[in-house]
């Protein structure tokens, strides 16, 4: 079982920066591959980022390539996003999951096992 909790949401203006962390309990951090997803209010959950087990792969999606940087410390037993330069339609709450059926399929919400409860980044314009 892992259990993960998120932190570092808030609001903050178009522009500037946060850095969401996912800190998890349970089995070894680095058995399972991380990710990152989002809902904006009205929309459905979207993929934003994903680690490899050792931290050594990455994937983004296209509208956050360039703005946001995932990256995990498994001694910490912590994953980070870090998001700069955020823009209004970044606003979402935003949930870390871990342990996808493989790294191919790190940008699927449903094939994640565990989650985390959700933290909100609200980005003013």
């Amino acid at each position: 079982q892992v259990q993960l909790v998120e932190s570092g949401g808030g609001l903050v203006q178009a522009g500037g920066s946060l850095r969401l962390s996912c800190a998890a309990s349970g089995r070894t951090l680095s058995s399972y591959a991380m990710g990152w997803f989002r809902q904006a209010p009205g929309k459905g959950r979207e993929f934003v980022s994903a680690i490899s087990r050792s931290g050594i792969s990455t994937k983004y999606a296209d509208s956050v390539k360039g703005r946001f940087t995932i990256s995990r410390d498994n001694v910490k037993k912590t994953m980070y996003l870090q998001m700069n330069s955020l823009k209004p339609e970044d606003t979402a709450v935003y949930w870390c999951a871990a342990e996808p059926k493989s790294w191919g399929d790190a940008s699927r919400s449903d094939l994640y096992d565990y989650w985390g409860q959700g933290t909100q980044v609200t980005v003013s314009s």
